[in-house]
């Protein structure tokens, strides 16, 4: 194994000893197996390079303060791979062998998790991928589910500190009643180019606004959006956007910590009114927002007026934390602990 500087690690890819890997054939899955390789054998007619017809899936291991290892909510990320699968027209998971391949591929690489200390973790990525060939717009009739891992540092180089986002109003991440709600690349294609403009501008991430109308919000960048005002957990809803698994723990939380939550259509102008706010989602976690400044319209939303993260997104970030890690309880059996 090669040394790694756990504290100083990006989030980046490292090469790590192993994945598993399982196929879809016949109209069944087969058996898991077990690969050092960091390829795959595709064919050139495959519908995943023509056709999109893939999906994955991103969530995390940390090594805990007891020594054990431990993954977040993985049940849910299997569940909505199954509502992507649905949505594209891909075999769903059971959820038994999504949780199965992703323990048995964390313990193949246990020596890849990082050491509590460091608040680095091992990142998850399951991919679901249509392997067999196809000239025309149909689904394919062989599929491979691969899942691999890797250590990663912190998403944001500051880590919980706060960030500016740039409004892009000139492209859309996903139109309403497509694929923004299922975790598929075609997303994410579509972010790169407005993810680069607002890094040139000296932005840490694009913000999007609804497709439609340019009026409500709807992500920031490949995370949910939330904010806060007069103790209510505030977080859009439409339908482009991506049901965030760590949002909706969060919003869990919020309601335990005696907070209101609203999930509702969010217009642009009540950044104004918004007391703390935050990008929410599986690398971050929260990314506390500074300021969002809309570029064509000269318009400036400061939400973290001293340019520090809020108490608010604080205690529900140092929660959530506390509960990946084992140190509070896991009162709503969101843990899985790899033996």
């Amino acid at each position: 194994m090669q040394q790694i500087d756990w504290a100083n690690l990006s989030f980046g890819y490292v090469r790590t000893n192993y994945n598993v890997r399982c196929y879809w054939r016949d109209g069944a899955w087969g058996e898991i197996e077990v690969s050092s390789s960091e390829n795959i054998n595709i064919h050139m007619a495959a519908t995943c390079l023509h056709y999109g017809q893939e999906a994955f899936e991103g969530q995390k291991a940390f090594r805990c303060p007891d020594g054990k290892i431990r993954i977040f909510r993985i049940d849910e990320n299997a569940r909505r791979l199954q509502a992507t699968s649905r949505g594209i027209m891909l075999p769903e998971v059971p959820t038994e062998l999504f949780v199965e391949m992703t323990k048995k591929v964390i313990k193949l690489n246990e020596d890849f998790v990082p050491p509590y200390e460091s608040g680095a973790a091992l990142y998850i990525r399951p991919l679901l991928i249509g392997t067999g060939p196809q000239v025309g717009v149909h689904p394919a009739d062989e599929f491979l589910f691969i899942i691999f891992v890797t250590p990663v540092g912190p998403y944001f180089k500051g880590g919980f500190a706060t960030n500016d986002y740039a409004i892009v109003r000139s492209y859309d991440r996903a139109a309403p009643l497509g694929t923004g709600t299922y975790k598929v690349g075609g997303n994410y294609a579509a972010s790169l180019l407005p993810n680069k403009m607002a890094h040139d501008a000296g932005y840490a991430c694009e913000f999007y606004l609804d497709c439609k109308e340019k009026k409500y919000i709807d992500e920031c960048g490949a995370a949910n959006f939330f904010g806060i005002k007069s103790n209510t957990y505030v977080t859009p809803k439409s339908t482009s956007i991506l049901p965030s698994i760590t949002n909706a723990s969060m919003q869990q939380l919020a309601l335990d910590l005696g907070m209101k939550v609203e999930q509702r259509p969010v217009p642009l102008e009540e950044l104004n009114e918004f007391e703390e706010a935050g990008a929410v989602g599986t690398a971050a976690v929260i990314s506390p927002i500074g300021k969002i400044v809309d570029l064509e319209r000269n318009t400036e939303y400061v939400i973290a007026k001293d340019g520090q993260p809020g108490p608010v997104s604080k205690r529900l970030y140092d929660k959530f934390r506390a509960i990946q890690y084992g140190i509070e309880p896991d009162t709503h059996g969101w843990i899985t602990i790899v033996d």
